[in-house]
């Protein structure tokens, strides 16, 4: 029996309360209709009789009294086929391109199912992003979740259209490839920034777009990424893709979390955030990974933006929790026009050690990313002394310590928007960098690697002088 209840007990903010209803669900579909229009809700607070509804289509026009409600005894679902490639969205999955309705091969519930942590393959292999600060060392694995931590202002929006545009895998699945882009409360300027940089560089074909924009819903911003990664599963697990899913921004995301939770009169936790904050962004971090027995993988890439550049604030904290290392952006680097301003200490791929070397990508890859991390923080020390004492005061190896390190900012770390580096450029690139410093201070590298790449000093120099 399909029961319609009149009128509402009260309306807060995004949410209306209703009560006197039979049997509810929690995440259960409800429709709304107010003056013949049709709003969708969803069911996400039950006490008894009485249950709090999210409504996608905001409550402006609801009264308490005219309201009629209809429970749909389903949650919510999207229309997914292989169709939906090449589609613009919006954060319920309905098309917002002009290019018609999705015919559906399937519906699928947008909460998705937890994987059998028994049934995850552990990651390997890597995605290719044509950026040599990440490839070479905090290299993106098949099946990871890897988060850009940036700031106000940085230009992780078009890092991320970067990396959507070179992104590709280095085997026999190289054309079974695709790109899940969400986006979370950005402005309409935004938006076309997106879709106009896919489509200019022919990559939209293999790209899903899901677009809230900043005036749309805030509660269609909580719903945005769990239908993104539903799209993404169907794609790699039932069409045996290899996916990438970029997801941003996850602090719009957790503001939407935060106004809700408020409206809904819950305690709140550190700087107004909900308690389970931590358990949510896992619900969508964690839909990342393998399966074994199946050929597809989930690759996530979630870009947040750091309120006041605070390492430390809830968001990219439990962030670094849930997933495997972390990109960060720095805005010293920025300011001194250096792109992608990519922080090389703080940043770290903590499953890089098992997809990259030998078989994967070259036999040199492990030592010569450490190799460089080491010089990287010796760098570091050199010029706080050097900011002390002087560069003058410096010793001869300091010296060749902070030659190595301008190098290494405008050679290595900036790179053209445009500039697609495959990862043997990028390694050559690394070793040209190296033969700036005397080979006894390669104290990372095996012999039998410096052998065969480091060369002698007086051809790593005129190589050097040539390459810039």
């Amino acid at each position: 029996m399909n029961l319609e209840y009149v009128g509402l007990k009260e309306i807060s903010g995004p949410l209306v309360v209703l009560e006197g209803v039979k049997d509810p669900s929690f995440e259960e579909l409800v429709e709304i209709t107010v003056d013949k229009e049709k709003r969708l809700g969803r069911i996400i607070d039950i006490s008894g009789d009485v249950c709090v509804i999210q409504v996608f289509e905001g409550t402006h026009g609801i009264s308490l009294k005219n309201t009629r409600t209809r429970l749909l005894g389903k949650p919510l679902k999207i229309p997914l086929s292989k169709e939906i490639l090449g589609r613009v969205l919006d954060g319920l999955g309905r098309p917002v391109d002009g290019l018609g309705e999705i015919y559906p091969e399937k519906y699928a519930d947008v909460n998705g199912e937890p994987i059998n942590p028994v049934e995850r393959e552990y990651p390997r292999n890597y995605i290719q992003t044509g950026i040599s600060s990440i490839d070479c060392l905090a290299t993106l694995i098949r099946g990871q979740k890897l988060p850009i931590f940036s700031g106000s202002g940085l230009p992780h929006n078009q890092l991320a259209v970067q990396i959507v545009r070179q992104a590709k895998i280095a085997d026999e699945d190289a054309n079974n490839f695709a790109i899940v882009f969400a986006a979370m409360g950005v402005k309409h300027d935004v938006a076309d920034y997106f879709k106009n940089s896919f489509k200019s560089s022919g990559v939209l074909d293999r790209v899903v777009m899901f677009l809230n924009l900043a005036n749309d819903p805030v509660v269609e911003r909580i719903v945005t990424p769990r239908s993104a990664l539903t799209a993404a599963e169907y794609l790699a697990f039932e069409k045996g893709m290899h996916v990438l899913v970029i997801l941003t921004d996850m602090s719009s995301y957790a503001e939407a979390l935060r106004e809700i939770s408020s409206s809904k009169g819950e305690i709140p936790s550190r700087k107004g955030y909900p308690g389970y904050l931590y358990s949510d962004l896992a619900s969508i971090y964690e839909r990342a990974g393998m399966i074994k027995g199946r050929k597809g993988s989930i690759t996530q890439i979630p870009i947040l933006t750091m309120p006041n550049d605070d390492i430390t604030h809830p968001i990219p904290d439990l962030t670094g929790y849930i997933t495997e290392g972390q990109i960060v952006l720095d805005r010293g680097l920025a300011s001194r026009g250096i792109y992608p301003p990519v922080s090389v200490l703080p940043s770290l791929s903590r499953l890089m050690k098992d997809g990259i070397g030998k078989g994967y990508t070259r036999e040199d890859h492990p030592g010569l990313a450490n190799q460089l991390f080491a010089a990287c923080a010796k760098v570091q020390e050199v010029r706080a002394l050097a900011s002390v004492i002087g560069e003058d005061e410096l010793s001869d190896l300091d010296k060749k310590y902070m030659r190595f390190g301008r190098a290494f900012e405008s050679a290595f770390i900036t790179q053209d928007f445009n500039e697609d580096r495959d990862i043997i450029q990028t390694l050559d690139l690394g070793w040209l960098l190296l033969g700036l410093l005397p080979r006894e201070e390669l104290d990372r590298l095996s012999p039998e690697l410096i052998e065969k790449y480091y060369g002698n000093p007086d051809e790593n120099e005129s190589r050097y002088r040539q390459w810039t």
